[in-house]
């Protein structure tokens, strides 16, 4: 299987966490709409049912004044009486299938205008088909005042069983339970309705937190590669730059050995090729002086070879590969003491086994190339390097008494000639988890401030190097 690479682990890692919270914001606003839509549906299904209640009391208070002035007056036996009341409240009727109904104590049915066979019949344990005793029911709810009953009965427009809401009242003068009742299939198709809209309306948002989702997984991406683009744009101009850089430090470093190897060794050759011409000449004129020749020629010779070990170290000192850091740092600054004449105050501590041998030849090359500079450019006469252990770094100042120069120019690399300098010192430093410090001012001199760690796991120091 192919491994990720680390810029689309990145991407990966950006969009995972964005899904996951839009996948549980949408689960929080589904479950929570869901119970609020529970809720709200709950609330409308009881005020519409309170309000029928409401509206069955009314009906039934105004069955009863209808026939108050006959029962008011009435005696518990008469007969006409009771005839009269049974055809008014059986010719009372409101809405489609609103009526009014009698049944005596013994659960008789003495007024049922939808079904008028049933009269005469007793149906004391009636039960509907969710087996409740619907006359008893009633003539209990009557007996204890009024109250209602939830129950089936048959729709008179439909015929079928429907779910029903009544209310019952006793006329006790007589022993008549009373009452009407309103059917709420209405109610639970308004129910069904508002489910159906509600769920309708989660699916939208959830299908809209989705498309939001999507789209900023898309926006997340495209973002992503752009700057993945322009990071990688960014890197192969870097990439290129180093590359030149490099290039230019390679051709530097050919022309000055090549410019050492003409002006220096090449001269000495030729100096010697002539005294040894010369001692040929001599020689062959068997003249006496020959040996001077030869003698010049020896000593040329032995400046070549010299020469050959100052430039074989300049490219790999092999003193710092047998002896240490601090012998090769020391044979560095005596050898140019010696040819330009600057004082050199030297304080190495032994730090050799602290470091290892990438560390101590970055140190060496952060300081010849600083020597080479000040040599160059400062016009110093005294040169001070102090070479310790610090913490967990082994800490290199160098300071010089030079005419210095401005630091912010060299270090925000506002000047091109710091991209062969500065700039390339401090990377040799930052490659090791290291860094350095440039504090200089003109006609004030030069310090710098190099760190290193001396453990193999660069680590950086735990407190501040002071410059």
């Amino acid at each position: 299987m192919p491994k990720l690479n680390l810029r689309l682990k990145f991407l990966l890692l950006s969009i995972l966490p964005l899904v996951l919270a839009a996948s549980a914001i949408s689960w929080l606003v589904f479950a929570q709409a869901e119970r609020l839509a529970e809720a709200e549906i709950r609330t409308f299904e009881r005020n519409i049912l309170e309000a029928r209640k409401e509206e069955l009391k009314s009906y039934l208070e105004l069955a009863l004044a209808s026939i108050d002035h006959i029962y008011s007056v009435a005696s518990p036996l008469d007969a006409v009486s009771k005839e009269r009341v049974k055809a008014i409240i059986e010719d009372l009727t409101y809405g489609e299938d609103g009526y009014f109904f009698i049944y005596d104590r013994d659960g008789t049915a003495l007024v049922e205008p939808p079904q008028p066979w049933r009269v005469g019949r007793t149906y004391w344990n009636l039960r509907d088909i969710n087996g409740n005793t619907v006359i008893q029911g009633l003539i209990f709810n009557a007996e204890k005042g009024g109250d209602f009953m939830r129950h089936v009965w048959e729709k008179p427009s439909t015929g079928e069983p429907t779910e029903k809401i009544t209310y019952s009242l006793m006329l006790d003068k007589w022993d008549w339970m009373i009452g009407t009742g309103i059917y709420i299939d209405d109610i639970a198709e308004q129910v069904t309705e508002i489910e159906t809209e509600v769920s309708t309306h989660i699916r939208e948002t959830t299908i809209s937190i989705i498309g939001v989702t999507i789209l900023a997984v898309l926006l997340v991406g495209i973002s992503g590669t752009v700057v993945t683009l322009s990071e990688r744009k960014l890197a192969d101009s870097k990439l290129k730059e180093l590359t030149h850089r490099v290039v230019d430090v390679q051709e530097q470093e050919r022309l000055r050995v090549s410019r050492e190897l003409h002006d220096g060794i090449s001269q000495i050759l030729v100096s010697v090729k002539y005294s040894v011409e010369t001692a040929i000449a001599r020689i062959g004129q068997a003249r006496e002086n020959a040996i001077e020749p030869m003698e010049k020629a020896a000593k040329r010779l032995q400046d070549a070879i010299h020469e050959v070990r100052r430039i074989s170290r300049d490219l790999r000192p092999a003193v710092l590969d047998d002896l240490g850091l601090k012998p090769a740092i020391e044979s560095m600054c005596a050898e140019l003491q010696d040819r330009s004449g600057i004082l050199m105050e030297i304080k190495i501590d032994n730090i050799d086994k602290q470091l290892d041998i990438a560390k101590k030849t970055t140190l060496y090359r952060v300081l010849q190339e600083t020597l080479t500079n000040i040599e160059r450019h400062a016009d110093a006469t005294v040169i001070k390097i102090s070479i310790k252990r610090e913490g967990p770094s082994v800490v290199m100042r160098i300071t010089d008494n030079g005419v210095g120069f401005e630091t912010n120019r060299y270090i925000r690399n506002r000047d091109p000639r710091a991209g062969i300098g500065l700039r390339n010192m401090r990377e040799r430093m930052e490659f090791h988890g290291g860094g350095l410090s440039v504090r200089s001012e003109p006609d004030d001199g030069t310090k710098i401030t190099a760190f290193i760690p001396a453990t193999s796991q660069n680590d950086l120091p735990d407190r501040p190097i002071r410059g």
